[in-house]
């Protein structure tokens, strides 16, 4: 693995990447790699046997400048791509898991011919009527200071899980750690209420354009957002068969519950 700064106009971007072969844009979310770690994890460097993995941290997280006064998803859109363009990269696989797969969705509607396949982890960005996206602003204050039990129980399958103690401990963390995960609900305060709380209203009629070769995944027991969102991605993405993948016992964090799993339907598109 590596990391680096890239520049593009008037700002840079921090990327880290792994692996070799054709690329694969990899968008992160809450619980995920620059958000609340510094490094690959295991899902990631699965792909990275079939891929040349590239995770570009969203606006103001981890090293990445922020967007500026304009915090809109066509804002974010231009940002992606930018990165792309200093990547020197024309078509490659996206990923994305929770906020980065609302991303990664946004993308593939716009510019479907860049796109090669499309994998959509946990992935916000649908107004879905009846199942609104769980709170993580409010479950992001730790009780008494230190306590994440809220904040575990949303992003997995339970707030006592090995997996979620590890990334979010009831104690101090490190600073680095700390500020990682602060940045991240800073970004997600700006594009999360802008459009209203994690969702555009005009996705779910865009999604026909994007006609690649996709694969929806879920937790079964997502507390943020729920399967219905995943069943309504699948069902608008005509590349998806109409069906998502639904991996039992795991949560919104399915990607680091259960990261062979989650690899090996991805790795279904890839192939």
């Amino acid at each position: 693995m590596s990391a680096r700064l890239i520049e593009i106009h008037n700002a840079h971007v921090a990327v880290v990447e792994a692996g070799a072969g054709a690329p694969l844009i990899y968008l992160h979310g809450f619980a995920d790699v620059h958000a609340c770690m510094d490094e690959l994890q295991p899902f990631h460097r699965l792909l990275a046997k079939r891929r040349h993995v590239i995770a570009p941290a969203l606006p103001g997280v981890n090293g990445s400048d922020e967007l500026g006064d304009s915090t809109t998803v066509d804002d974010m859109m231009f940002r992606l791509l930018q990165t792309l363009d200093a990547l020197g990269l024309q078509d490659f696989d996206l990923v994305g898991h929770c906020s980065g797969g609302w991303f990664a969705a946004e993308f593939a509607v716009r510019f479907p011919e860049r796109v090669k396949s499309l994998s959509l982890i946990g992935a916000s960005g649908l107004f879905v009527r009846g199942a609104l996206i769980g709170d993580v602003f409010m479950n992001a204050q730790p009780e008494r200071g230190v306590d994440y039990k809220s904040l575990r129980k949303m992003l997995f399958s339970s707030s006592d899980h090995p997996v979620a103690r590890r990334y979010y401990p009831d104690i101090r963390g490190d600073v680095d750690v700390e500020v990682r995960r602060y940045q991240m609900l800073r970004f997600g305060s700006f594009l999360g209420f802008r459009p209203p709380y994690f969702y555009n209203r005009s996705l779910i009629d865009r999604l026909y354009r994007a006609k690649m070769p996709a694969r929806i995944i879920t937790g079964e027991s997502d507390g943020m957002v729920p399967v219905v969102h995943a069943q309504a991605y699948a069902s608008g993405l005509s590349g998806s068969g109409g069906k998502p993948v639904i991996i039992k016992g795991a949560g919104h964090a399915v990607h680091l519950e259960a990261p062979e799993m989650v690899a090996e339907a991805v790795s279904e598109v890839l192939r």
